[in-house]
């Protein structure tokens, strides 16, 4: 039987409820404050524990008004900062940025580098081709393939812009970013920043299942869920310490149907087509920007190289889920995982990284 046929006949009402984020809310006489946004195309949910009502919510406004500016700022598809700097570099020139995106762009030349440019952000103009960057599926056919090949060929990447100061250029005006791949595990850092700086000793801050926690929910750590990409319900949970995120990159909720075929928002960089053997990658780390990085280049990666990009990264707490339902952990997420069935852990096979021995020289450019 199939890893996925048994998880299908796993009896999904016995699935503890705890296991889901804010599951227990209503079984909680403890003080918990909630406030919600939509940005980044999903609904981020704070959490605030343990605080007077009128202090969480000056903390949670503020961080949410800094979540509002971030997604303006740094939305590819929409006036602002990053459409203005788009535009410049397709243009030949250079365009001055803010702080933030100038240190969240450098960053992503770095993780892009690290991924072996699994993960790049400079794929923009593919990204926009199959449509997958708005909140709704695209429709209709596929995109062109000659259109595809002639994307791949300019080959955009990360590693074409230079920096001078907060002052952006691109050796090749192909590149347009799109910062979807990351942009979430970042906002979701400063946003927690904001908080602590409120003297918030306990929160979560959860994007679409994409969570950031800061200090504990009461007397024990926040418990978040990792979605079964197959069937209603989890595979299993990890209760996160202080400082800990966990990120999962998936194309079962955000994909492109066409004749019968599916076709996931993800794309590889290197073919300029959706990924197809991968449906799930969570990434356990204490670096959000990182972590939502690095779920994305494994995604891409694929079920042969996956491994040795966790080890270019640094990521070492990874749990992935490919297209026939198989579960592969690193040592370091078997040990924090709680499946939901013995069965199920069962199946779960264990795949050590690799080691690494010459890191890529990722701050040469």
């Amino acid at each position: 039987m199939s890893p996925l046929a048994l998880r299908r006949l796993i009896i999904v009402a016995g699935l503890s409820l705890a296991l889901a984020f804010g599951a227990v809310r209503a079984a909680q006489p403890e003080r918990e404050y909630h406030e919600t946004f939509y940005i980044f195309g999903t609904l981020v949910e704070i959490v605030i524990y343990g605080e007077e009502d009128d202090t969480a919510r000056a903390a949670a406004a503020e961080a949410g008004q800094l979540l509002q500016t971030l997604h303006r700022d740094w939305h590819a598809w929409r006036p602002g900062r990053l459409g203005d700097l788009n535009a410049a570099i397709a243009a030949g020139h250079g365009l001055t940025v803010d702080t933030r995106l100038a240190a969240l762009l450098r960053e992503g030349r770095r993780l892009s580098c690290l991924s072996g440019g699994r993960f790049e952000p400079a794929i923009g103009a593919l990204i926009g081709l199959w449509g997958v960057h708005a909140d709704t599926p695209p429709e209709g056919a596929l995109p062109d393939p000659q259109r595809i090949t002639d994307l791949r060929t300019k080959a955009p990447r990360m590693t074409d812009l230079r920096f001078d100061g907060e002052t952006v250029t691109s050796v090749n005006p192909a590149v347009q970013l799109d910062l979807g791949g990351f942009a979430k595990g970042a906002a979701l850092a400063l946003a927690g920043s904001v908080l602590e700086a409120r003297g918030i000793r306990n929160a979560v801050l959860n994007a679409g299942g994409d969570v950031n926690v800061i200090g504990r929910h009461g007397a024990r750590p926040w418990r978040v869920a990792i979605r079964d990409p197959f069937v209603w319900g989890a595979v299993g949970a990890v209760s996160l310490e202080p400082g800990e995120v966990l990120y999962t990159s998936g194309n079962y909720e955000r994909f492109f149907e066409h004749e019968g075929a599916r076709y996931a928002h993800i794309i590889d960089p290197r073919s300029g087509w959706p990924v197809r053997k991968i449906v799930s990658v969570s990434v356990l780390a204490r670096d959000a920007t990182l972590a939502d990085a690095a779920a994305t280049a494994l995604s891409v990666a694929g079920p042969g190289d996956w491994p040795q990009v966790a080890a270019a990264m640094g990521v070492t707490a990874v749990l992935v889920i490919d297209g026939e339902g198989a579960l592969y952990a690193t040592p370091q997420m078997r040990a924090r995982l709680e499946t939901v069935s013995e069965s199920l852990a069962e199946t779960l096979r264990e795949v050590p990284l690799p080691q690494i021995s010459a890191a890529p020289d990722c701050e040469r450019f």
